[in-house]
C-alpha cells in the first residue's frame, strides 16, 4: 500500500467531503465505503459519520468524510462546514437546502443531474469551484442499481488520490454477503459514474470574493439582534412544504382522457397530491372531477399507480420541466378556491 499525498487540507490538516442528500438514495453507506478505501488504498486516516433527523426515505441526509497523513490524528467529528468536494445526490435539494454551504473556490460541486454545468452554476449561484455533473439516476434505474454507486464512481474520478480499484473491492465486500446478486450491476453503476462524469471550472471573477462564511451553529439572532417582543418571525405551516426532494427517479404520470374519477388513487395517496374539481354531470348531478396531481406534495411513493383499475396513472422518468409543465396554474387556482 503506498501513501498519497492529499491535494489540498484546510488549516487543521484535514481534506474534507460533503455529500448532501436524502434518505434512501444510500449516501450513509456512500460514506463509509469512501472513508474505508482511503484508508485502506490510500494509507491516509480517515472518517466517515452521517446526519439525519427521522430515520425514513425522503428525509434530508449529509454524510461528512475527513481525510488526512497518518501523522494527523482525527479528534474534530464536527460536522463539514467548509468542504472541498460536494456530493449533491438529488439537485431539487438546492430548492431548501444550502447545499454548496462554505466552499472555497477551488472547491468541486458533483451534482445528480441532467442540467450542463452552465445551467447549475445559475441554479445553485456558485460565484467560482468546478462544477461536476453526472446523470447518476438514469444511470442506476438503467443497471437497476442505486445512486450512490454511480455517484461513488463520479468522486473517484474527481479525488484522483483514491484508487477506483480499491473500491471496487470494498463494493464486493460490502456486498457480497448480504446482496451477492447486486454486485455486478454496482460495479457497472460505478464504472459508468467514473466514466460518465463531466466536469468544468470556473474562475473567481476579477474584484469578487466568495460568499462570507457563516458557521451553521451560530444564530443570526440574539440579544442585539432579535425582533422586540419575542415575535416569531417564520412561524411553521403547511404553505411551504415541499416533498419533491423525496423523489428518487420516478413519478406518476397522469392521463386524463383515460380517468374515470373513482378516487382509487386519492384513497392509497399518503399526502393529498390530487386535486379535484367539483362540476355538473350530464344529468345535472354534483360530481368530483379529477384535474390532476400537485407535484409539489408527491413524493414519488407510486402507490396510486397500483391502486388505478385504468390506465390514467403510469410510472414516468422525472425529466426537468416535467412536473412544472403538468402542474398547471388552474390546478394552484384550483387550491386556494377551496
Amino acid at each position: 500500500m503506498s501513501v498519497v499525498k492529499l491535494p489540498k487540507v484546510n488549516e487543521l490538516g484535514f481534506f474534507e467531503i460533503r455529500l448532501e442528500s436524502i434518505g434512501g438514495l444510500g449516501a450513509n453507506l456512500a460514506g463509509k465505503m469512501l472513508a474505508e478505501a482511503g484508508v485502506v488504498g490510500a494509507g491516509m486516516n480517515g472518517v466517515s459519520f452521517s446526519s439525519y433527523g427521522s430515520e425514513k426515505k425522503g428525509s434530508p441526509v449529509k454524510a461528512n468524510i475527513r481525510f488526512c497523513d497518518l501523522n494527523t490524528p482525527i479528534r474534530d467529528t464536527s460536522p463539514v462546514e467548509q468542504p472541498h468536494v460536494v456530493g449533491v445526490f438529488h439537485e431539487s435539494l438546492a430548492k431548501t437546502v444550502n447545499v454548496i454551504s462554505g466552499i472555497y473556490e477551488h472547491s468541486t460541486v458533483l451534482i445528480n443531474s441532467t442540467k450542463s454545468s452552465d445551467e447549475l452554476k445559475e441554479v445553485l449561484g456558485m460565484k467560482a469551484g468546478t462544477i461536476a455533473v453526472i446523470d447518476a439516476s438514469s444511470i442506476a434505474l438503467k443497471e437497476k442499481n442505486r445512486v450512490n454507486m454511480a455517484m461513488l464512481g463520479a468522486m473517484f474520478r474527481l479525488c484522483d488520490f483514491l484508487d477506483p480499484e480499491i473500491m471496487k473491492g470494498v463494493i464486493e465486500q460490502s456486498l457480497g454477503k448480504k446482496y451477492p446478486q447486486a454486485v455486478q450491476s454496482a460495479l457497472t453503476t460505478f464504472d459508468r459514474g467514473y466514466n460518465e462524469v463531466k466536469f468544468l471550472h470556473y474562475e473567481l471573477p476579477a474584484g469578487e470574493s466568495m460568499p462570507q462564511y457563516v458557521r451553521s451553529d451560530i444564530s443570526s439572532l440574539g440579544y442585539n439582534t432579535q425582533p422586540i417582543g419575542g415575535i416569531i418571525t417564520n412561524p411553521g405551516n403547511s404553505f411551504l412544504k415541499n416533498l419533491s426532494i423525496s423523489r428518487s427517479g420516478m413519478l406518476p404520470a397522469f392521463e386524463k382522457e383515460s380517468c374515470i374519477n373513482c378516487a382509487q388513487c386519492d384513497t392509497v395517496c399518503p399526502d393529498l397530491c390530487f386535486v379535484w374539481e367539483e362540476r355538473i354531470d350530464k344529468k345535472g348531478r354534483s360530481q368530483m372531477y379529477l384535474e390532476g396531481i400537485d407535484y409539489q406534495y408527491c413524493k414519488g411513493c407510486l402507490k396510486c399507480i397500483e391502486a388505478c383499475p385504468t390506465s390514467a396513472l403510469s410510472s414516468q422518468r422525472e425529466t426537468e420541466g416535467y412536473a412544472d409543465s403538468h402542474t398547471v396554474h388552474h390546478l394552484f387556482d384550483l387550491i386556494t378556491q377551496s
